[in-house]
């Protein structure tokens, strides 16, 4: 069976030119190039998305020890 699919993209020919310097460059196969292209591109937007979660995380934690930290000075006064 077959894991590897086939797709058809669109683009500048600018980009195409320098795509083609890198896999030569890089002696790689153009599939290949943008196969590790791709994975970068998923690596990098799942960093960003979870590093958007740990910030809101934090604000939630910050927001949660303030509310207590109220709550604690209004029992001791």
């Amino acid at each position: 069976m077959r894991t590897k699919k086939k797709m058809s993209v669109t683009i500048d020919a600018e980009i195409f030119e320098a795509i083609e310097e890198a896999a030569e460059s890089c002696n790689m196969a153009k599939s290949q190039l943008a196969q590790e292209a791709f994975r970068l591109w998923f690596k990098k937007r799942t960093e960003e998305s979870m590093a958007a979660g740990y910030v809101e995380m934090a604000r939630e934690d910050r927001e949660f020890a303030d509310t207590t930290l109220d709550a604690q000075k209004e029992i001791l006064s």
